[in-house]
């Protein structure tokens, strides 16, 4: 690593002094301490915070949905800016299916009175940004298309227990028409499971109990949803993630070299209903002519209204969507920072940049952060301060309908991936308030709390740590689910990921998601972008240098417990003779014993410096590896494509986390034949995770 500065001799005894504990635990020998806080420095002076205002007004210029001209823009402006810091660029086209464009849609009373309901935002003369020509409708992706006219059912949020509920209240869907709440499960699989049960169209609104009026002022008074806000998104739900059409494979582009075997959209399950999402304006109209039973207690919302299941035979709504399908091209941006020492070892950064409508804070608050650090990186570089590991920066296209362009990228060098990748990180819409946050794999966790206490909460005089954690020793760091990026990366490849970032009350999918909003609601100080860039740079930058990669090795051990504990009380509720997972338990014992025998070799090596080069690339290799301990071929009952035994988006609802995903399937389906199955299986996977550690310290 070269340096165009140097410390005061003062400086550097203060930070081996300060730092030697943490940086010896975290990767680096004990001579490379001072050098690397140095680097550290560089960095945090280089993050530009005004630059994160400009990027994101210029990203958020224009309504930007995949597959059209303006999407195109941000494509280019983003490549120009990366190219500018001296990253090389490279962009990967795909051929994806799916729907860009609303088409038509109709939403209409048709008894006892008729009436057509609103499925667009309404223009506010305080936000010029509504008035764009270019917004679409609201709609919902892979709806199905059809023109139906039916009674109403309302059902909660629409999750497998709401109706599970209404099948054994007697409830009949058949033939009917269901109006539900935006909350609970990714809304795909509301449409899922009003298919399921014989309902042939899907009204979603967003409830004020949930989001609106209930809660505070409504925008453009508040940051609240007002009553013609509409959450927009897909509805996608099949058996794996990214282009319906490839599954496994990458959707390579119709003009190239190679050619991948396409399904017949015939044969993939895509919805067949219509199905709709308005504003809890436009849902007040449905709901409060309803004259059915009363609801549960738990399933009224906040309209002025009495919430009934049924509407009666009087009641009749019509939904009409006619939803085209088609191909289009996904572009994926990818930046790279070449590593000086180990090119080939890869810390990946990355947000998706398609939007709905503008995207100012999903996603394009992660993408401006991405550009802000990227300039930072570039900063060093020009400096001659280059990374030891390729540092590179994805921007994926697509995510908005299915987590697509990620994924095909993924699928497209799984292998590479599989060999070189030793982290992703995901910020999606990273920058969508002033609440920090984070979820992550084991391995990265104490990463971001480190990083989080060298960095300044912005208009504070505390760092991001002190605000974060409060009066807590640790802050706490959630576990990933569904719904982004990361998807393929962690739970397809096996690759340690993590998703953080500052979060608050956002605009969420609709056509006010704009820099407006934004401006005077999220962040009007425009500060938090450039702290995230300066946190999760840190992070790079420690995973990118230290000798031995900074995996927190022994958290692996340390979670399990919990995991395990949790898991096995809920198959105790499900069948009370069974006592435990007995091989799942003495494999935890000798996980719990290699971990801390790693740990006690590694900081002895990083102290002594007795590690040869040839050492440190075979542990940094052996590090790569572990997380593949959980990647098993035979992958989940419920979709092969999820390969890792240790976490999974739940099947049921779409966003929540599954930790040890096996052993949750069988108690949600409430089945007991395949425990002992599973016990082999996790043991199996746990063992090999202590083998591998176990050889990393022979190695030392």
């Amino acid at each position: 690593m070269k340096f165009s500065t140097q410390l005061a001799a003062f400086t550097l005894a203060l930070s081996a002094f300060s730092f030697s504990k943490t940086m010896a635990q975290d990767g680096f020998f004990s001579q490379n301490q001072a050098e690397q806080k140095e680097v550290e420095a560089e960095f945090l002076r280089s993050v530009n915070y005004d630059r994160f205002k400009i990027h994101h007004q210029e990203l958020t210029k224009n309504p930007h949905i995949a597959g059209t001209a303006e999407n195109e823009l941000v494509q280019q402006y983003m490549a120009k800016i990366m190219e500018e810091a001296g990253m090389e660029v490279k962009v990967y086209p795909y051929d994806v299916y799916l729907p860009n464009h609303p088409g038509k849609s109709m939403l209409q009373i048709t008894s006892p009175v008729q009436m057509t309901l609103s499925q667009q935002e309404k223009e506010l003369d305080e936000d010029p940004f509504t008035k764009d020509s270019r917004l679409h409708l609201g709609f919902n992706a892979f709806s199905g298309s059809d023109d139906v006219t039916a009674e109403v059912v309302y059902v909660n949020y629409g999750t497998r227990e709401d109706f599970q509920l209404l099948e054994e209240m007697g409830i009949d869907l058949k033939g009917k028409v269901v109006i539900a709440r935006y909350g609970g499960n990714f809304r795909g699989f509301k449409a899922k499971y009003a298919e399921q049960y014989g309902a042939i169209g899907l009204v979603v609104y967003t409830d004020p109990k949930d989001n609106g009026y209930t809660r505070g002022d409504v925008y453009p008074d508040g940051p609240y949803y007002n009553e013609t806000t509409i959450q927009r998104g897909s509805m996608l739900t099949l058996d794996w993630t990214g282009d319906p059409l490839t599954p496994y494979e990458p959707a390579l582009p119709f003009d190239g070299d190679v050619q991948v075997e396409r399904l017949d959209p015939k044969d993939v399950a895509l919805h067949k209903i219509p199905v709709t999402p308005i504003g809890y304006g436009a849902a007040k109209e449905i709901l409060s002519r309803m004259k059915g039973q009363d609801v549960p207690e738990t399933w009224k919302g906040g309209l002025p209204i009495d919430y009934k299941i049924e509407g009666g035979d009087d009641l009749k709504v019509r939904v009409m969507v006619d939803q085209p399908i088609d191909f289009i091209r996904a572009n994926n941006i990818i930046g790279t920072f070449e590593g000086a020492k180990y090119p080939d070892e890869w810390i990946i950064l990355g947000s998706h940049y398609d939007a709905w409508s503008f995207g100012a804070t999903d996603p394009n608050s992660g993408t401006a952060m991405l550009l802000t650090l990227a300039e930072a990186l570039g900063e060093m570089a020009k400096k001659g301060i280059r990374p030891d590991r390729s540092i590179m920066i994805g921007h994926w296209d697509a995510e908005e309908q299915g987590v697509i362009g990620s994924t095909e990228w993924v699928e497209h060098f799984r292998d590479e991936l599989s060999a070189k990748a030793v982290t992703y990180m995901n910020f999606d819409a990273g920058v969508s308030g002033r609440n920090f946050g984070a979820s992550a794999a084991p391995t990265l966790k104490k990463l971001i709390i480190d990083a989080s206490k060298e960095v300044m909460y912005p208009d504070s005089a505390k760092t991001v740590f002190q605000v974060w954690a409060g009066e807590k020793a640790e802050p706490g760091i959630g576990n990933l689910g569904g719904g982004s990026d990361h998807i393929a990366f962690y739970m397809h490849v096996g690759i340690p990921s993590l998703s953080g970032g500052s979060g608050g009350v956002t605009a969420y999918h609709s056509n006010y998601d704009n820099f407006n909003y934004y401006s005077k609601f999220v962040d009007p100080s425009f500060k938090m972008g450039g702290a995230v860039a300066q946190l999760f740079g840190l992070v790079t930058l420690r995973l990118a240098n230290g000798n031995v990669i900074p995996y927190d090795v022994p958290r692996y051990a340390q979670d399990l417990k919990g995991h395990f504990q949790s898991v096995t009380e809920k198959v105790k509720s499900m069948s009370p003779d069974f006592t435990e997972f007995y091989l799942v338990r003495e494999a935890l014992i000798k996980l719990d014993i290699s971990s801390r025998t790693y740990q006690e070799s590694l900081e002895k090596a990083l102290s002594s410096g007795s590690i040869t080069e040839n050492q440190l690339k075979a542990i940094n290799q052996g590090l790569i590896g572990l997380e593949k301990s959980w990647i098993d071929p035979q992958g989940m009952y419920y979709g092969d494509w999820y390969k890792s035994l240790y976490v999974c988006n739940d099947p049921f609802s779409g966003y929540a986390s599954w930790i040890l995903p096996g052993i949750q399937y069988e108690v949600a389906i409430q089945r007991t034949e395949k425990l002992e199955e599973w016990d082999e299986r996790y043991a199996a996977a746990i063992v090999n995770l202590a083998t591998k550690i176990d050889a990393l310290v022979e190695m030392m």
